[in-house]
């Protein structure tokens, strides 16, 4: 063990010492707030599938399909760079209205896969999830080395991604899909640690913890997805 990982150890240990009263109840939050956007997600996302009007809307009309992907994108960047400017209200609803917008995008996959295989691929992905947070939350091995690599990979994964809808390679998006499991594996890890190791500091349950409760929340939500989409593309039957 090198000096760094018993510098890592030491702070690790000062921190849970030092805890708050309040640090329970905000991870609880954490991983409420998740679970009701995965919901938000699901059920939106059942609902315009089972829409032949929404399903045909969305899939016709290019300005409306890049409007929700824009909106995704804005919403995301909007709550993590302003979240403390935000009130705890305004960025709730933000995360509220991105998992419905994500739902809709979402929808595709049940005119693309079967149910039974979706329902499969969830239960493997909150599997695989719930373990690997579960990882990140009790290891005592400091993973930021970890992180800072696979997004790194990450970044890899996006610019092929991209290049790819250009290639229109099987082969690659299969290969990417892999990487892209293990990138998301390990990022659940990273920001279960990097989650706990913020709200260990917090002094109360106040508007500011509960800010970055919403931030880790939303960050677990899009590792969720993320893991499941592509765990989708490798095990999914198709219609």
């Amino acid at each position: 063990m090198n000096y760094n990982e018993l510098n890592f150890e030491a702070v690790n240990r000062e921190r849970e010492l030092s805890m708050s009263a309040a640090f329970p109840a905000l991870m609880r939050k954490v991983y409420v707030w998740m679970t009701l956007a995965l919901v938000i997600t699901g059920v939106t996302a059942y609902g315009v599938a089972t829409s032949p009007g929404l399903m045909m809307a969305i899939a016709t009309n290019k300005l409306l399909f890049w409007g929700l992907i824009i909106a995704e994108f804005g919403l995301v960047i909007g709550i993590t760079a302003a979240i403390n400017k935000l009130s705890l209200t305004t960025a709730t609803l933000m995360f509220v209205l991105y998992s419905i917008i994500n739902g809709a995008v979402m929808s595709f996959i049940f005119a693309i896969y079967t149910m039974s295989s979706i329902a499969m691929v969830f239960f493997i992905t909150a599997g695989t999830f719930a373990v690997m947070a579960l990882v990140g939350y009790t290891t005592k091995k400091d993973l930021s080395s970890m992180g800072k690599i696979l997004l790194m990979a990450l970044i890899g994964i996006i610019i092929a991604t991209v290049v790819n809808i250009f290639l229109k390679s099987t082969g690659l998006e299969m290969i990417l899909s892999y990487l892209g499991v293990l990138v998301f594996v390990g990022l659940t890890a990273y920001d279960s640690q990097k989650i706990k190791q913020m709200l260990l500091m917090a002094p109360d349950a106040g508007e500011g913890a509960q800010k970055l409760a919403l931030l880790g929340a939303l960050t677990l939500y899009l590792d969720f997805i993320n893991l499941f989409i592509y765990l989708l593309r490798i095990f999914g039957r198709r219609e």
